[in-house]
């Protein structure tokens, strides 16, 4: 079975806005260079969830992963994110989609947070 990930962001007008998740996508794909990983946006970029889908799903994959690249579970998560991957389910019912938490709320994540921000103070962990 061919997964796939898609990470999943919020989108702004600013194209710059997205330039860390494309730096996200780069690393994923340099440490497996096997798995597709594209990026999708809910809005003021493209593609949307649904278009990065078709495209995985026509290069193969039959697996995918949704994982939303957000700090916290807020109402987009919580409402519009589950009721978008159920539309895919439904138009794919032969593709399994996975759709995983925040990505902020990973304690690696949270750990890798709190370092940067102590090290732009000087200060270092304990």
């Amino acid at each position: 079975m061919t997964t796939a990930i898609i990470l999943f962001a919020h989108g702004a007008r600013d194209p710059e806005w997205a330039a860390p998740i494309r730096r996200i996508q780069s690393a994923i794909r340099e440490r497996a260079p096997a798995l597709a990983v594209d990026l999708a946006f809910l809005e003021f970029m493209t593609p949307d969830l649904r278009a990065c889908a078709a495209g995985l799903i026509a290069g193969g994959a039959r697996r995918i992963v949704v994982q939303p690249m957000f700090i916290a579970q807020g109402g987009h998560l919580k409402k519009e994110l589950p009721a978008l991957v159920e539309s895919l389910r439904s138009t794919w019912p032969d593709v399994e989609f996975l759709l995983d938490r925040a990505i902020g709320e990973d304690d690696g994540v949270i750990a890798a947070m709190a370092e940067a921000a102590l090290c732009r103070t000087g200060a270092t962990l304990a």
